[in-house]
C-alpha cells in the first residue's frame, strides 16, 4: 500500500482535520441557516426577483438583458440573477428577453445543471453561445440589448472587454449597435428589497452587533497588552467560528488624551496594527458581516476605563449624545420618494442650528456593503441622476456619520464619535434593525471579562 493509503496516516489526517474545524457550538449566540437551507431560501427569493425583471426592463426601455459570468472572474450580478451556486464554465451567459407577452430566460452554459434548469431554459445537452445567441436574436429581433457597461459603479460596468467583444462577434455588427448600458436596470434591481429578506438581514445585523460587543470587552482586550492587530484577529476568528465572511477588513481607531489625531481624507485615520490599547483610550471599530448574499456595516465606540473610573468622562458622554442627535434628525427627515440630497441638507441645517460639528456619509446596503441606490452624503445634493438620488420604499441604508466635540476633561481636545447602523426605510422614516448604541461600551470593569450579553438593548440569540 502506498504512503497516501496508509490507514494510520489517513486516520491521523481525519483527526487533525476534525480538530482544525470549529464545532457549530462555537458560535452559540447564532442560529444562522446552514448552507443547504440558505440555498433553498435564496432560490425562493430568486423566483420573486425574476418576477420583477420584465417590468423593470420595460420601464428602462430594454428588450434584452445579458449577463456574462467568466470562470474565476464572477460577475457580481450572477448570484442575484441566477441560483447562488458556483459557476465554473469558461463563460456562462444569462439572457433575459422581453418577447412582448412574457419574460423569456435563457442560460447558455457549458454544462447541464438541474437547479439552473428550474429558472432558465437550460438543455441537458448545452449548445455553444455562437449557435444559441444568433438563433434567438433572429427569433426576437431586439432593438436594445442591455449590458454591464458604463455607469458610476463597478457592478454596473462589470462586463469584461473580451466578453463584450465576444458578444459583438457572435451577434454581428448590426446587433452590436444596439448594445446599451444596463445601469438604470441594475440600479433598480439591486436597490429593491424583498420583504422576505428582512428577518434574515435583522439576524445578520444582530450577529454583527454580538461580535463587536465581544471584541469591545475584557474577553478580547487587556489594557496595556492587547494590540489593534490582535483585536482584528479576534474578529476574524469569530467570523470563522460562525461560518460567515466579511466584505472588508475590520478597522480600528484609537483616540487618546494629549495626542494629536492623525487623519486620512478628512476622517480619523485607522490605527496601526502594532498599537497597544491603553487605559483611557476611546476606541472605534468599523466592521461588516456577509451572509446569504447580504452584507452589514457597523461602527461602534468603546471606552477603556482608567483605574478608579466606573464610567467615561462627562465630556465624552456628551459627545456621544451629539452623534445620537444627528442620527435622530436624519432618520426622522427621510421619506420614500424624497431626494437624498434634501435629507442631507435638512439634517445638516439642524446640526448647524444646534452648533454641532457633523459629517454624514450614509450609503445603501443589501447585496453589497456599498450598495447601489441613494446615498445620503455631501455628494448627493449635487448629483443630477435623479434615479440614484431618490429614496426607495423599504430600501436598506447604513446610517453612517460622526460628530466632533471638544472634551473639557481632555483640555478641550476634539474627539470624533463615529456611528454606523443599518436601517430600513418606512413611510415614517428610517428604523434600525436592532437598537443603536446609546452608551459607550466599557472595557476594564470586572464583570466585562465574561459578559457577552447586551444588557437587554439588543437581541443576540437569534431566535
Amino acid at each position: 500500500m502506498s504512503r497516501s493509503g496508509d490507514p494510520i496516516r489517513v486516520l491521523a489526517f481525519v483527526v487533525m482535520l476534525a480538530l482544525a474545524v470549529p464545532a457549530a457550538a462555537s458560535c452559540p449566540e447564532s442560529e444562522l441557516l446552514p448552507w443547504s437551507e440558505q440555498n433553498r431560501v435564496r432560490d425562493a427569493w430568486l423566483v420573486k426577483r425574476h418576477g420583477m425583471i420584465l417590468e423593470m426592463m420595460r420601464r428602462h426601455g430594454f428588450d434584452w438583458w445579458i449577463v456574462v459570468n467568466e470562470e474565476f472572474h464572477d460577475d457580481p450580478l450572477t448570484e442575484v440573477i441566477a441560483p447562488a451556486r458556483p459557476y465554473a464554465g469558461n463563460r456562462d451567459l444569462f439572457v433575459f428577453i422581453d418577447t412582448g407577452t412574457r419574460l423569456r430566460k435563457v442560460a447558455i452554459s457549458g454544462y447541464a445543471e438541474e437547479v439552473l434548469a428550474r429558472f432558465f431554459e437550460s438543455p441537458d445537452e448545452p449548445r455553444p453561445a455562437r449557435e444559441v445567441l444568433p438563433a434567438i436574436y433572429r427569433e426576437h429581433e431586439p432593438e436594445t440589448i442591455a449590458l454591464g457597461i458604463g455607469g458610476r459603479r463597478g457592478v454596473t460596468r462589470s462586463l469584461t472587454h473580451d466578453s463584450w467583444r465576444m458578444l459583438g462577434e457572435i451577434l454581428g455588427a448590426e446587433a452590436a449597435k444596439k448594445f446599451v448600458s444596463a445601469e438604470p436596470l441594475i440600479e433598480e434591481y439591486f436597490d429593491t428589497r424583498l420583504p422576505e429578506e428582512w428577518e434574515h438581514y435583522r439576524d445578520l445585523v444582530a450577529l454583527t452587533d454580538s461580535m463587536v460587543r465581544q471584541a469591545f470587552s475584557s474577553r478580547a482586550i487587556e489594557p496595556g497588552i492587547t494590540t489593534v492587530g490582535a483585536l482584528r484577529d479576534f474578529l476574524y476568528d469569530r467570523l470563522w467560528d460562525c461560518g460567515v465572511d466579511t466584505w472588508f477588513q475590520p478597522d480600528f481607531r484609537i483616540q487618546r488624551a494629549g495626542r494629536v489625531n492623525a487623519t486620512s481624507r478628512g476622517f480619523l485615520a485607522v490605527s496601526s496594527e502594532n498599537e497597544v490599547i491603553r487605559r483611557g483610550d476611546l476606541l472605534h471599530v468599523d466592521f461588516g458581516v456577509s451572509y446569504m448574499g447580504l452584507h452589514s456595516d457597523w461602527q461602534k465606540m468603546a471606552y477603556v476605563l482608567r483605574e478608579g473610573e466606573s464610567e467615561p468622562p462627562p465630556g465624552i458622554r456628551r459627545a456621544l449624545a451629539n452623534t445620537i442627535a444627528l442620527q435622530d434628525v436624519l432618520m426622522k427627515s427621510a421619506r420614500p420618494g424624497m431626494a437624498a440630497g434634501e435629507v442631507y441638507r435638512r439634517t445638516m441645517a439642524a446640526m448647524d442650528e444646534r452648533g454641532i460639528e457633523a459629517q454624514i456619509y450614509s450609503h445603501p446596503l443589501g447585496n453589497h456593503g456599498h450598495a447601489l441606490g441613494a446615498s445620503i452624503d455631501f455628494r448627493s445634493a449635487s448629483r443630477d441622476d435623479a434615479a440614484a438620488r431618490t429614496l426607495r420604499p423599504g430600501s436598506y441604508i447604513s446610517i453612517e456619520l460622526n460628530t466632533a466635540t471638544a472634551i473639557p476633561e481632555w483640555d478641550g481636545q476634539k474627539v470624533w464619535i463615529m456611528e454606523e447602523d443599518p436601517a430600513y426605510l418606512t413611510p415614517d422614516g428610517y428604523r434600525f434593525f436592532v437598537p443603536r448604541q446609546e452608551e459607550l461600551y466599557l472595557i476594564g470593569t470586572p464583570e466585562s471579562a465574561h459578559r457577552t450579553d447586551d444588557g437587554g438593548t439588543a437581541r443576540l440569540a437569534l431566535q
